[in-house]
């Protein structure tokens, strides 16, 4: 693979992102980051050379996804684009239209500036929350790349609806207007790992809440678990093959309940009593009052969603770490940031 020329990745602050752009950088490219606000540019860069990331060959550039500002020159001189940045809070959005809006709109807008400027493939980052609600939890077999969300049912949050219509936006998109341009989409579970910085994922809150004793036991929660580092790993490898055009690939792992998720923290942290033990879900309801971090997962009690992600192993050959790596890199480097209390 020829490792010259520059790759755009989407909303270089994030904790996805931050991985990808090491990633890029250790295969040899330069890589054009965008920020909402320039604000953060030395803030990045330090992150990246902290972590052995060449930030010589990085350029910061300002585009938000909520604008079409600044789109045409992020893409221009381009020849891939890892599409990354969505909108993923901890809190539930008074209005729904907060997330769906600027996911799909955005996807939107990065597709239609990487298209006009020649970008030969663009990754998606989608998420597993397009392939698994509002189907039902008994198909007989764990989801895969088949399986699209209905993102009517109630079986959803407004996180995993805008998820299901940026990515099917994406598709329709490229197939009506790309011009050529390749697509793929990458669809993560539950992502775990290492954060680089104090300004952590959500993904990692229920990691910090355990830690922190903001439980006074597990919420019947539980989530399949896949490990930032291999999502990097996968989103440039879907870059760089050509069988991987026009495909979906589930960055999947095995599924722990929230308990178990605890088990593997106490075992590593004793002397922090990590609580292990399972909150009836009525009690769990009633918190969410107070609390709207729990709010917006509620409807999820109780629910298992197993994922495959022979697809990944089988054509790009994904080796992803194990679960418990994850869990363990995560609580390390919230430790390590001085965001466990």
């Amino acid at each position: 693979m020829d490792h010259t020329g520059t790759v755009l990745v989407t909303g270089a602050s994030g904790f996805v992102a931050q991985h990808c752009i090491l990633e890029l950088l250790r295969r040899g490219y330069a890589v054009r980051g965008t920020l909402r606000s320039m604000g953060r540019t030395d803030e990045i860069r330090n992150v990246v050379a902290r972590h052995g990331g060449d930030a010589a060959r990085l350029e910061l550039v300002e585009a938000d996804l909520t604008r079409e500002d600044g789109w045409a020159d992020a893409c221009d001189g381009c020849r891939h684009a890892l599409h990354v940045a969505s909108p993923f809070p901890a809190r539930k959005p008074r209005d729904p239209r907060e997330l769906i809006e600027p996911a799909r709109e955005g996807t939107l807008r990065v597709l239609r500036a990487a298209a006009a400027a020649g970008v030969k493939r663009t990754v998606v980052t989608s998420s597993a929350a397009a392939m698994c609600y509002g189907r039902g939890l008994d198909l007989g077999r764990p989801f895969d790349e088949r399986d699209w969300s209905n993102p009517t049912s109630a079986d959803n949050s407004d996180y995993t609806r805008s998820k299901t219509l940026a990515e099917r936006a994406a598709w329709d998109f490229v197939a009506r207007d790309g011009g050529g341009m390749e697509l793929v989409a990458i669809n993560p579970v539950a992502i775990l790992g290492p954060v680089l910085a104090k300004d952590y994922s959500t993904s990692a809150e229920l990691v910090l809440k355990l830690m922190n004793h903001d439980f006074p036991a597990c919420p019947r929660i539980g989530f399949a678990i896949v490990d930032v580092r291999d999502v990097a790993w996968l989103e440039v490898e879907a870059m760089e093959r050509p069988l991987a055009a026009g495909q979906r690939y589930l960055a999947g792992g095995p599924f722990y309940w929230a308990s178990d998720i605890a088990l593997v923290l106490q075992r590593h942290y004793p002397d922090r009593r990590i609580p292990t033990g399972t909150l009836p879900d009525w009690l769990v309801r009633l918190f969410a009052l107070f609390d709207k971090t729990t709010a917006s997962v509620t409807f999820e009690l109780g629910k298992r969603r197993p994922v495959s992600w022979e697809k990944a192993r089988t054509e790009l050959d994904w080796q992803p770490r194990s679960a418990e790596d994850a869990i363990l890199a995560c609580a390390k480097s919230l430790i390590e940031h001085g965001v466990v209390r």
